[in-house]
């Protein structure tokens, strides 16, 4: 991608790819094998998560574009349909779900608990 005259770079996307579409087929193959033995696997999809870490990363990328914090955090939030972050507690409620009665019979789902993000910032 080319701001002015500057290329950004945006490293190590291919990986990442890998490792989330196999923790996705991973889930499914395991609800597969596990299911008759009335065992539920699903996994959980975070988006972007309010928090340090998120706040560490977007800094980043913001002083490496010679952007501020603050330009830096709309560009990743308009990829979210929702425009929000996702809180510990939106996720731990999604897990609390799933183990409840409420979930009993969904395995083998990759749930994103995300906002709708539409693309990786």
């Amino acid at each position: 991608m080319v701001l002015g005259r500057r290329t950004l770079r945006l490293p190590l996307r291919s990986p990442y790819a890998a490792a989330k579409w196999g923790v996705i087929g991973f889930t499914k193959s395991l609800a597969i094998e596990l299911g008759t033995d009335g065992i539920r696997v699903n996994a959980i999809l975070p988006g972007l998560v309010a928090g340090d870490r998120i706040r560490r990363v977007l800094e980043a990328k913001a002083q490496a574009n010679g952007r501020s914090f603050a330009e830096q955090e709309a560009d990743a939030l308009k990829n979210v349909s929702l425009r929000c972050y996702v809180t510990p507690h939106d996720i731990t409620n999604m897990a609390l779900y799933l183990c409840s009665p409420f979930g009993a019979t969904i395995s083998g789902q990759s749930m994103a608990v995300d906002g709708d993000m539409q693309s990786l910032m």
